[in-house]
């Protein structure tokens, strides 16, 4: 059981959403959450507080009633829940509903102590709201996606359960649960901030970082395969550079390829005497694919330390408008649900993805071109050459996703659409850029499952099971257990999906 405290970090985030491990308020974040939603209900008598008693953006110059103001909250969600396009896949809404849920219990939006408690109980039942992808311009936060958010939590709108698309009426019913109560701003609260773009930037960045342990694992075991020289990887060479991504790569794969029989050492072949040479018929050095790793992996894996550290900067943030502070006594207006901090790192994610992609798509066309390794058979087929085609239909799938992957890597940061009447005259497009990410994180998983497929035909060509690195084995047997040696053609891409599949979770 996780507790919810003051901070949340990563590995809690990822072992609510993907172990599904219990979530629990803690009573002092509870306590919290009261002492601001009492502080901001007596300080908004006669006062004109933004989204209490006023209507919502351009419309802010209206005063609303009394009488009136409970309906505005409930007016609000209920016409900004106008998201299209498919639905955001359930992961990816459970994690924006806990990182709303954290936003909110720091105690900075005067909301009523039901939305956190019922946003914990629906996180735990794993009823995620059906939220679609468009919608979004990342300035007044997450306002559409946001929205649906909010409409499951009055009891409206549909839920996934058990599976299945299911009006939220009928799971209330049989779960026993009351939707919210809705007596301040629990409206504007629920859908003014980050917690979309940042939900799911959460999750890109787990699977991310798994993408790229795949990646440092190809990587090493295409350079033992082909009987690399190792001196690339050396602490010797990388160490002359400063970049802390570049050195901790290197190690990576020295720590992959340390019981290999097959790298070699430039020393016992090259560094000798060879008078009689005029042309080495063994390539002295190995093409950037394999020989440039820790300098091409080196800024992914920074970048995504980056990433990490501003995304859950941003979770742990209030994100709201206006903000409750109960210690000074005061409500501050401005605009911390812009955002943009996200955007620019989504952006950079889907950078450095595509770029992994483009690394893992080079190193297939490696294998599968026997003019550049000299080792295997024109795409590592293992069949009849003529008759049988080895892997060459997947390269087709693997090219087509990668330059995909390219078009979609450009930034969203720069593309701001003024909207709202021009009171959002400025927007981040951070919703955008997350779920573009996702698309390129998703792509490359497909791209590498083609490549891990190859390795591993490769090795069984060239029976080198018992000589490859422990770590490149275990590779091996893992995907063996899941495709089996091809001689004869068979249809890819169950086999495709299947890696997929397996190598984003493990």
């Amino acid at each position: 059981m996780l507790t919810l405290k003051e901070n949340l970090g990563l590995e809690a985030f990822r072992k609510v959403i993907f172990e599904e491990q219990v979530l629990q308020i803690d009573p002092a974040v509870k306590e919290t959450v009261q002492n601001s939603f009492d502080f901001l209900k007596k300080f908004s008598e006669n006062k004109v507080i933004y989204g209490v008693n006023t209507g919502f953006g351009p419309m802010a110059q209206y005063k609303i009633a009394d009488s009136e103001r409970i309906k505005l909250q409930f007016n609000l969600i209920r016409s900004h829940a106008s998201g299209t396009g498919n639905p955001i896949p359930p992961i990816y809404v459970k994690a924006a509903m806990l990182a709303r849920l954290n936003t909110l219990s720091l105690g900075n939006s005067g909301v009523h102590p039901s939305v956190i408690e019922l946003m914990a109980t629906l996180i735990n039942k794993d009823i995620t709201p059906v939220i679609y992808e468009h919608g979004g311009v990342g300035a007044s936060g997450d306002l559409v996606q946001l929205a649906h958010l909010a409409l499951a939590l009055i009891g409206e709108g549909e839920v996934i359960y058990k599976g299945e698309r299911t009006p939220t009426r009928e799971v209330f019913e049989k779960e026993g649960l009351k939707p919210i109560t809705v007596a301040l701003r629990e409206g504007l609260a629920l859908i003014n901030g980050t917690s979309v773009m940042t939900g799911i930037g959460i999750i890109n960045s787990i699977y991310a970082r798994t993408l790229l342990n795949w990646m440092i694992g190809c990587s090493a075991a295409i350079n033992e395969i082909v009987k690399a020289y190792d001196d690339h990887l050396s602490l010797e060479l990388n160490r002359t550079k400063r970049h802390n991504g570049q050195r901790k790569i290197a190690e990576l794969m020295r720590n992959h390829l340390k019981d290999s029989s097959l790298t070699r050492k430039r020393e016992d072949h090259l560094y000798r005497n060879n008078p009689d040479v005029a042309v080495f018929e063994e390539k002295v050095q190995e093409y950037y694919s394999l020989r440039c790793v820790p300098q091409i992996l080196g800024p992914v894996l920074d970048t995504l330390n980056s990433v990490e550290s501003v995304l859950m900067q941003e979770v742990n943030s209030a994100n709201d408008n206006p903000i409750v502070d109960v210690d000074r006594q005061q409500v501050y207006h401005g605009g911390n649900f812009h955002g943009d901090y996200i955007s620019l790192e989504m952006d950079k994610l889907k950078i450095v993805t595509a770029k992994m992609s483009m690394l893992a798509e080079r190193q297939l066309n490696y294998l599968l071109n026997p003019n550049l390794n000299n080792i295997l058979p024109p795409f590592v087929n293992l069949g009849k050459l003529g008759l049988n085609f080895g892997m060459q239909g997947v390269q087709f799938t693997a090219t087509s996703t990668t330059a995909e992957n390219q078009m979609l890597s450009n930034p969203m940061y720069v593309h701001s659409i003024p909207n709202n009447n021009d009171n959002q005259d400025i927007v981040s497009m951070g919703t955008n850029a997350a779920l573009t990410t996702k698309k390129v994180i998703e792509n490359s998983f497909e791209v590498v499952a083609i490549e891990i497929i190859t390795i591993v035909q490769a090795i069984e060509y060239l029976e080198v099971q018992d000589k490859v690195s422990s770590k490149t084995r275990k590779m091996y047997d893992e995907i063996r257990k899941l495709v089996p040696i091809f001689i004869e053609d068979v249809t890819m891409y169950p086999y495709v999906n299947r890696v997929k599949s397996f190598i984003m979770k493990h």
